[in-house]
């Protein structure tokens, strides 16, 4: 996507605060001495910075469209960046996984790192990239977010022509009073007048320019992708021993699980086979030997979470203060008995890894957090996000 110079992108932006703040709203689009900002409040924003000599950065994230922030093998936004990038911001933003794209201006033509997938751009700062979208916008803040529908036609072209209006002031730097008196929908001036100031697209203003930063002498780039680093932590689960501790003792919602087990047995005759992990905030079934039967007239999903609610039961139940709870349940049943495997420090062989199947980073980490020494396994250290990275 063709990105405008700096100063066009900014003046619209400008544009686009001014209006939304005199609807009522200053906290999507801003602008200001520290940059231009847009914030949709769903963990998706872009932001400009306009740098001494003509130079300029744009960089931002959204949690659905920035496949660069997953990319496998890993992506680095930063790659081949000038030295006067606001670079402590841009590191921080990188650590956390939160930066999808880094495009910069130099005072002649805008750049990036070489990356294919789609970086959420468009979708974050869409509405600055080009003018249609821009006055788009500006009628959908008086429509939906000032809730004013035009009466016909000619109401609505004069929403529109109002629109056009504020955007021409604000190329001009001549946004005034009477342009936003003019735009529909904008009921507080002052705060309007005041956006349009800090913007720089008042009459006399000037745009705001930050001093150019310094490269870091080291940096870290993330070397793992989220797959791989998941990878690295299973592989070592496989290759992990059980520590040793005491069983838990028996309990109702454990008899509770291997009724409902023995209860779904495929043939009728007992025999049936339940696996699971679980961890205090997710769960995932496999099939066994004897997977649990479903009725022709039952939800499968129904069924399966009448599972977890029994899993999470037993798990919550033998869970030990210090020792911890187990990753891993399979539960077999016959007519008469039942066989009970539980893993709490690694993988075992009965549960397929497909890659897919199995208990995330985040979810291992909050397990590991809450137990005590000697119960947390070696494989723990590799949960650290920072292993993921490297200079």
């Amino acid at each position: 996507m063709e990105i405008p110079l700096p100063a066009v992108l900014w003046r619209r932006w400008a544009a686009l605060a001014t209006a939304l703040s005199a609807v009522g709203f200053d906290d999507v689009w801003t602008v200001g001495e520290r940059g231009a900002h847009h914030d949709d409040h769903g963990g998706n924003w872009a932001h400009l910075v306009l740098i001494d000599g003509g130079r300029a950065v744009l960089y931002g994230y959204d949690h659905e469209y920035s496949a660069t922030v997953d990319a496998d093998p890993p992506v680095d936004v930063l790659a081949g960046a000038p030295e006067w990038l606001p670079w402590d911001e841009l590191e921080q933003q990188a650590s956390e996984d939160q930066l999808g794209y880094v495009h910069w201006h130099d005072g002649t033509a805008w750049g990036c790192a070489p990356y294919d997938e789609a970086d959420g751009l468009a979708q974050t700062a869409g509405p600055v990239l080009d003018h249609a979208a821009a006055a788009g916008e500006l009628y959908d803040f008086v429509v939906q977010w000032a809730d004013l529908e035009p009466a016909d036609d000619a109401d609505e072209a004069r929403i529109r022509a109002a629109g056009e209006a504020l955007l021409d002031a604000a190329e001009r730097q001549s946004v005034d009073e009477s342009v936003l008196r003019a735009y529909p929908g904008g009921r507080l001036i002052e705060a309007g007048l005041a956006v349009a100031a800090a913007g720089g697209i008042s009459p006399g203003g000037t745009l705001p320019v930050i001093l150019a930063g310094q490269r870091p002498p080291r940096r870290r780039v993330r070397r793992l992708s989220d797959r791989e680093h998941r990878r690295l932590v299973w592989d070592a689960m496989q290759r992990a021993t059980e520590l040793d501790r005491p069983l838990p003792p028996p309990t109702p919602a454990m008899d509770d699980l291997v009724r409902w087990v023995r209860g779904r047995a495929p043939q009728g005759d007992g025999r049936c086979s339940l696996l699971f992990w679980a961890s205090a905030s997710g769960a995932s079934e496999e099939d066994g030997e004897f997977p649990p039967r479903v009725g022709e007239d039952e939800d499968s999903l129904t069924v399966f979470s009448s599972a977890v609610d029994l899993v999470h039961a037993v798990r919550a139940d033998e869970a030990d203060p210090r020792a911890g709870a187990w990753l891993f349940l399979r539960v077999e049943t016959t007519a008469t008995g039942a066989a009970i495997d539980r893993r709490y420090d690694s993988w075992p062989d009965w549960w397929l890894d497909n890659g897919i199947s199995g208990p995330g980073r985040d979810e291992l980490a909050e397990e590991m957090a809450g137990r005590a020494e000697p119960w947390r396994p070696r494989w723990t250290a590799l949960l650290d996000s920072e292993v993921a990275f490297g200079d």
